[in-house]
């Protein structure tokens, strides 16, 4: 998955919206003014930051270790960071895009 299929992804979800609050660099996208994603321009591989159930981001981290970390700067009970290096696949980095969506709209207004 690439950069502009992630932004495409996250703008095509009901209510998202980009944003630039931590500068040109770090594409930050939201529903109900609460961050799903953060993303940087120049990471090699690509990564993001989605949140996440706080017991199944164990999980993934201990199932993808390569791939999956506790979030970048961010709470890390809470959020992982999720390097695209080719080990999930796109459905698999959807459906994790999807969560962290969906666990943030639901705190908000609909």
């Amino acid at each position: 998955m690439y950069l502009d299929e992630i932004r495409d992804y996250c703008l095509s979800k009901s209510g998202a919206e980009e944003t630039l609050p931590f500068g040109p660099d770090t594409l930050v996208y939201k529903v109900n003014g609460k961050i799903f994603l953060l993303t940087g321009f120049d990471s090699d591989p690509v990564q993001f930051n989605v949140k996440c159930d706080p017991d199944k981001a164990v999980e993934l981290r201990e199932e993808f270790s390569d791939c999956v970390l506790p979030g970048y700067h961010m709470n890390k009970k809470h959020w992982n960071t999720v390097l695209v290096n080719g080990t999930l696949s796109n459905k698999q980095l959807r459906a994790m895009i999807d969560e962290s969506y969906h666990l943030v709209r639901g705190k908000g207004k609909s």
